[in-house]
């Protein structure tokens, strides 16, 4: 099945990053949020994004109102009925993805499949609200989403074969990355070990063992990550850590993934990481490092 209308619910962080990579690769995009003033700031932000890429030489003008071109802003989901994919990335709470997978089905056609973009959420539960929990799939996505060349593929309990040789003929052929299986499980792979990761720098961090600069470094430069495990946590969102934590804590009961208590009074503090410019580290409203 080709796809070539693309609906991305939700315009935050990932939603723009998966609508600039979907518009990059020649397809039409629905960008749907719940108000005009909320899709307006995460357009800005993909111009933003294009902006970056056209000082480095990476795309040209022309390459670049191309692209916008193809995302088109949307506030009433009930407009989604020629979309043969949409992909919803809102907040990570289930009740509001339920509502929203709800309204899909009601409005978009028998054909069109419904995924999701949750890093830590049961593709089951989700499925669940619908009449087609065989068109139920989820797609993780990992921010950045442009740099990234790879997707996570989660089948629900009643995903069907089609369904998922659909999203990997998609995600490989289409997008150009590499797709891996995963069946249901909280956090699936890349959350659930990258989590326990993040969590473990932040008790090495809490036990005075070593600096944020010190424990980030030793895992960069000795293990080739492109980022340390504190700077990772700031660029994904600290509450979004902490709500992945808190879901697996609870789903597994293992205390492996009891989420740390500095995680919990950054959180509080309102340090959230790029979102708010400053987590273990300081961001200028680009999301770039500056201290």
């Amino acid at each position: 099945m080709k796809f070539k209308k693309i609906a991305v619910i939700g315009a935050g962080t990932m939603g723009q990053s998966i609508a600039e990579m979907l518009a990059q690769k020649g397809l039409e995009v629905l960008l749907v949020e719940r108000s005009m003033e909320k899709l307006d700031q995460g357009y800005g932000m993909i111009e933003m994004s294009l902006d970056k890429q056209l000082e480095k030489w990476a795309i040209t003008v022309a390459e670049k109102k191309l692209i916008l071109s193809r995302i088109h802003k949307m506030d009433d989901i009930h407009r989604l009925s020629e979309c043969e994919l949409v992909i919803e990335t809102i907040t990570e709470d289930l009740e509001l993805k339920e509502e929203v997978f709800r309204k899909l089905d009601e409005v978009c056609q028998p054909h069109c499949i419904l995924a999701s973009n949750t890093s830590t959420l049961s593709l089951t539960e989700l499925a669940g609200t619908t009449a087609r929990p065989e068109r139920v799939i989820g797609l993780h996505f990992i921010h950045p989403v442009n740099k990234i060349d790879l997707v996570e593929i989660i089948r629900g309990l009643k995903t069907s074969e089609e369904t998922f040789q659909d999203m990997r003929y998609f995600v490989e052929e289409t997008l150009e990355k590499k797709s891996v299986k995963v069946y249901e499980s909280p956090g699936f792979v890349t959350t659930r070990l990258i989590c326990i990761l993040i969590n473990e720098a932040l008790h090495t961090l809490s036990e005075g063992v070593a600096s944020e600069e010190d424990i980030d470094t030793a895992m960069r430069i000795g293990y080739d990550f492109h980022y340390g495990p504190l700077e990772m946590a700031d660029r994904f969102g600290l509450d979004s850590v902490l709500a992945a934590m808190e879901r697996m804590f609870r789903e597994f009961g293992d205390i492996k993934y009891r989420p740390s208590f500095l995680l919990k009074k950054m959180v509080r503090a309102g340090h959230l990481g790029v979102k708010s410019g400053v987590g273990f580290f300081r961001y200028d409203k680009d999301g770039d490092r500056i201290s």
